[in-house]
C-alpha cells in the first residue's frame, strides 16, 4: 500500500529528525539544548507515531476537498484549485496537529512522557488547553501542505525543463524541487511557527497571550532573527520530508498506471 509506504517514511523521518525538532523549538523557546540523548529524543514517540496518521489524515481531507472542487466534473485541477484544497486540508488537519505540537513542547520542557505531560496539562489548564495555539498551527499547517502536495512536484517538473541535466537525473530534479519547496515553506511559515511555540510553551499566557501578539513581541525584543531561531533545522527537516513525499507519491501514480487500469 503505497499511502501506509509513505506514512513509515515519514515517521522514520521524523525519528532520525527529531533531535532538530527538539533544536528548533529550545531555539525558539529560549531554553538550552538538552545534555543528553535522552533529553534530544524526548517526544519522540508522540511525534513519529502521530505523523503517519496525520499525514493520512490530510491526504483524505486533500481528496475529499479536490472532489468537492471538481463536482462531478471530469477534468484536471488548475494548479489554484490543487494549492486551496492542500491548503484547506492542513489547516483542518491543525485539529490534530496542535495537540500534539503542545504536548511535544511540553513533554520537552517539563522533562516528562507523554502521559505527564498531558496530565499536567489537563489537569492544570483544563483540556482546552490542548488547543492553545491551534490559529497559528492552522496557518503554519496549511502553507506546510500545499507545498508538498502541490508545489514541491511543480517545482520539480519544471526544474527538469530547465536543463539537460535534470532532466535525465530525476533524483536531482527532485531533490532540487524539494529543497525550494520545503524552503520556501519554511521561510513563509516559521515566524508563526515561533509565536506558535513560544505561546504553547506559556500556558499561563503570562508572557505570550496569543500567538498573534507573540508575533510582536518576539520582534520588538529580538527582531526578525528572533521570529527565524531554529530555522535552520526546521528547513532541513521539511525538505528531507519534501523529497520522500515527492518520491513516494510518483512511485504510487507508476504503479496505479501500470496495476490499476
Amino acid at each position: 500500500n503505497t499511502h501506509t509506504h509513505k506514512n513509515y517514511s515519514i515517521s522514520i523521518l521524523h525519528y532520525y529528525t527529531v533531535p532538530l525538532i527538539t533544536y528548533k523549538i529550545t531555539s525558539q523557546d529560549g531554553r538550552p539544548m538538552p545534555k543528553n540523548i535522552q533529553g534530544w529524543y524526548r517526544g519522540v514517540v508522540a511525534n513519529a507515531g502521530a505523523v503517519a496518521p496525520i499525514t493520512a489524515f490530510q491526504m483524505a481531507v486533500n481528496g475529499g476537498l479536490e472532489r468537492m472542487i471538481l463536482n462531478g466534473e471530469t477534468r484536471e485541477l488548475q494548479a489554484i484549485e490543487k494549492i486551496g484544497a492542500a491548503m484547506g486540508a492542513g489547516a483542518i488537519s491543525s485539529i490534530l496537529y496542535s495537540p500534539l505540537d503542545l504536548v511535544v513542547i511540553q513533554q520537552q520542557k517539563l522533562a516528562t512522557s507523554i502521559g505527564g505531560a498531558l496530565k499536567a496539562v489537563t489537569s492544570e489548564h483544563g483540556a482546552m488547553a490542548l488547543f492553545r495555539g491551534f490559529s497559528s498551527c492552522a496557518v503554519r499547517e496549511s502553507i506546510y501542505t500545499a507545498g508538498y502536495l502541490g508545489v514541491g512536484p511543480v517545482a520539480t517538473q519544471q526544474i527538469k525543463g530547465m536543463h539537460p541535466f535534470f532532466s535525465e537525473n530525476e533524483q536531482a530534479a527532485r531533490i532540487a524541487g524539494s529543497c525550494f519547496a520545503g524552503t520556501m515553506a519554511a521561510v513563509m511559515t516559521h515566524p508563526v511557527d515561533t509565536a506558535k511555540t513560544c505561546t504553547q510553551g506559556d500556558l499561563t499566557g503570562k508572557t505570550y497571550k496569543n500567538a498573534r501578539s507573540a508575533v510582536g513581541q518576539i520582534y520588538s525584543e529580538h527582531g526578525i532573527g528572533g521570529l527565524y531561531r531554529g530555522g535552520a533545522a526546521r528547513t532541513v527537516r521539511i525538505c528531507g520530508a519534501f523529497f520522500i513525499v515527492d518520491n513516494v507519491r510518483e512511485a504510487a501514480m507508476k504503479y496505479k498506471a501500470e496495476f490499476m487500469k
